[in-house]
């Protein structure tokens, strides 16, 4: 299919906005930013057999390639407003360019996201989306405001897209269709189509004083908001949001998920203990549940303490690029 085919066909599903003066056609697009807001700008590639199975459907990935990006908005407290998509495609296929659509307008829709421009080229598949949103200045949710004291609190159950992604790897959950488990069905949804937390993001604004999204595991991501903030983090095990077993799976394997695993795209942040019913209010509001797991201390590093206050150390710490 010729590239400007392609474009013609994900042009087709958007519609005109007030804010988007000149987008898909033009060398470039011309944004209208709402008045005297800041803007929040991200970018993630996602590259087969890296970030996502080979065999993981189009409208999967085109969910999942938005929602990465969402996610990083979500954690800095910005309304998302506008995107690009580039994509690399190894083969010229109609059928699976519109699925990849489906998939990645549904979220837009849903989060009212506007595509403005992008690039495709022949080559190895890969995704790559840069993100932007607005936020009044001041308002940012930043990694680097974490204070002693601090409630630790984290959205949703990390862990459960690492469990899907092991079972995956062990060949006991098929990515391409629903799941006979519900439990496994369940872990293959977060895996696949995480949902992104951004109105928690805009209702915790004025009230977070640090926040990260989840991607590499929560240790991992938690452990660099702490390094920004020039702080540390005590855990407590049995704190932990509860992740649903299934037969064969153990505590520990599970244990190991929620704080190692990664690919969770929740939301980590800290808030000042007198703020706990408002913390709750707020996620109440948003329509997301959110446990306090936590305090921040003054002493670097993260630890997880156990029901006797031993040191509890994971399988793993989190996903690092590059390595191994």
């Amino acid at each position: 299919m010729p590239e400007f085919d392609l474009i013609a066909r994900l042009r087709a599903r958007i519609a005109a906005r007030a804010d988007v003066p000149l987008g898909i056609g033009d060398d470039a697009a011309l944004l209208q930013p709402p008045a005297g807001e800041q803007l929040a700008i991200t970018a993630d590639t996602l590259n087969a057999g890296v970030h996502f199975p080979h065999e993981t459907r189009a409208d999967d990935l085109g969910w999942k390639t938005l929602a990465v990006n969402l996610s990083d908005l979500a954690a800095m407290g910005a309304q998302p407003r506008w995107c690009t998509l580039s994509l690399s495609l190894p083969h010229d296929d109609a059928a699976w360019v519109d699925g990849f659509a489906d998939g990645f307008f549904a979220l837009a829709d849903a989060h009212e996201i506007v595509l403005v421009g992008g690039d495709t080229t022949r080559g190895p598949l890969s995704c790559a989306v840069t993100a932007i949103g607005s936020l009044p200045p001041g308002a940012a949710l930043r990694r680097d405001g974490a204070r002693v004291g601090d409630d630790v609190w984290v959205t949703g159950t990390p862990g459960e897209a690492a469990a899907a992604l092991a079972l995956w790897q062990a060949g006991q959950l098929d990515v391409t269709c629903p799941a006979a488990d519900r439990l496994h069905e369940r872990w293959r949804g977060r895996l696949l189509r995480p949902q992104p937390r951004v109105q928690a993001g805009l209702r915790l604004r004025g009230l977070a004083h640090a926040c990260v999204d989840i991607s590499d595991g929560l240790l991992a991501d938690l452990g660099h908001l702490c390094e920004r903030s020039g702080v540390g983090a005590r855990l407590v095990l049995a704190a932990l949001p509860a992740m649903p077993r299934s037969a064969g799976i153990d505590l520990v394997q599970c244990l190991g998920w929620q704080l190692g695993g990664g690919d969770d795209y929740e939301l980590c942040f800290t808030a000042a203990p007198q703020h706990r019913d408002a913390v709750a209010q707020a996620m109440e509001f948003a329509k997301v549940a959110a446990t306090r797991i936590g305090q921040i201390v003054a002493a670097p590093g993260v630890v997880v303490h156990d029901a006797e206050g031993n040191p509890w150390h994971p399988p793993q710490r989190g996903y690092q690029h590059f390595v191994g």
